[in-house]
């Protein structure tokens, strides 16, 4: 008997373009008005499922939008290449057998099942890595629009007034590209009951700042490559951070008073977390905002903070395993936020507690897996920038510096006893 397992997902923010995108193109050609958001134009979001399965569904969220989303023309096919779709694997998407769905604002809305008949086996190793290509239009105006900043993966879009193009399976309606997620917030495939789905709730360091564009080296993603090793496609590594994001702060998150790190981790956890399917293990990094002269939160708001998030997921997700992983050093950092010397003593404070108070379940320590003991940094080879090619930041780590974590992880840690 099958049931529904997150194989993707995204947290949601903004609205655009409030967020921390990493490595953006030129977004003015497709997006000339924000206010305005798209208009009677095409998007194809490409993802890499961390599942796979015969069967998916898709969730679309309108979380930030002050008017109703229309939406309709949904298909879901397996990427070949930049825009361009494998020939005759794309698939119309219905909801509640209609073609398209108005959703509110504020709300979210699941599609049917679909089938991919392009999935023989889903148990076949080949599909390893493989990207969906999901594509849908925006009828009329979108208004203020709903995304995820940091995708770190580039997607497609058509000009404004373009219509409904997403049965086209080519790449030449698709002339501008995107470094974010829009709209789309989860994906769920069929899997088998056994499946284990494990959720990293996190910020930038989860996101991905730093390592490389298209290049699926954040620490979730080495985490996973690894789980997939042991245990084939019954696992799912799903990245729910987004960049700048705090634990407690801000304290008021709308699309009147949206910044740029999106609602804090306790007002979205039912969203990003308890909603989704199948979820078994929650991976909790985070605290670096919530220390930097931005956020300015206590040590206390910050534990308590964890504890009253932790105490939430377990009442909601029964049997929840939550592991808690230490803050990285940001001491030195060039950014203007970060690197003090009170943040990091609240850092060292954080991680004695993530450690030592037998809140969690399992600890990741991240902190060893990346200090310099010798200056309190950053290990220097994790600093250059490996999504530019910049000089680094000292505060996110590069493609060498998430190698390390997710290589540190026991993963007799994250997995259900």
């Amino acid at each position: 008997m099958q049931h529904w397992a997150t194989a993707w997902a995204a947290g949601m923010h903004g609205p655009y373009p409030v967020g921390n995108p990493s490595a953006q193109p030129d977004q003015s050609f497709a997006f000339p008005d924000p206010a305005q958001g798209a208009r009677d134009q095409t998007f194809r979001l490409v993802l890499r499922p961390d599942l796979w399965g015969r069967r998916a569904r898709l969730r679309f969220s309108n979380a930030f939008g002050n008017r109703p989303l229309r939406l309709d023309g949904v298909h879901v096919g397996l990427q070949r290449g930049a825009g361009t779709l494998l020939p005759g694997s794309n698939h119309p998407v219905r909801f509640a057998g209609a073609d398209g769905i108005t959703i509110s604002p504020g709300a979210e809305a699941w599609s049917d099942a679909v089938e991919l008949g392009f999935v023989a086996n889903p148990d076949d190793p080949l599909w390893t890595g493989r990207k969906l290509a999901v594509s849908f239009h925006v009828a009329g105006t979108s208004g203020p629009m709903t995304w995820h900043a940091k995708a770190l993966q580039t997607s497609y879009v058509t000009a404004p007034g373009a219509g409904a193009l997403g049965a086209d399976e080519t790449e030449a309606p698709f002339p501008f590209s995107t470094a974010s997620w829009f709209f789309l917030s989860a994906v769920d495939m069929a899997a088998p009951p056994d499946a284990t789905v494990i959720v990293c709730l996190g910020d930038s360091i989860t996101d991905g700042t730093g390592s490389t564009m298209n290049g699926d080296d954040r620490w979730p993603d080495v985490l996973s490559r690894r789980l997939h090793a042991a245990l084939g496609n019954r696992v799912s590594v799903v990245n729910v951070g987004i960049g700048g994001n705090q634990v407690v702060g801000p304290a008021q998150y709308d699309p009147e008073n949206a910044g740029p790190g999106g609602p804090s981790a306790l007002e979205r956890l039912e969203r990003d977390v308890v909603a989704l399917s199948g979820v078994r293990t929650v991976v909790w990094l985070e605290g670096t905002n919530d220390f930097s002269r931005n956020g300015n939160a206590s040590l206390e708001a910050v534990t308590q903070g964890f504890r009253d998030g932790v105490a939430r997921l377990r009442a909601a997700i029964p049997g929840v395993r939550v592991v808690g992983a230490t803050m990285l050093t940001a001491f030195g950092s060039s950014s203007p936020a970060h690197g003090h010397q009170e943040q990091d003593a609240n850092r060292r404070g954080l991680n004695d507690f993530i450690r030592n108070s037998g809140l969690f379940d399992a600890v990741l320590d991240f902190d060893a897996a990346t200090h310099d003991p010798a200056t309190g940094k950053l290990r220097p080879e994790m600093v250059p920038d490996s999504t530019i090619g910049a000089a680094g930041d000292g505060l996110h780590p590069n493609r060498a510096g998430y190698l390390a974590m997710g290589l540190s992880v026991d993963p007799a840690a994250v997995l259900p006893a």
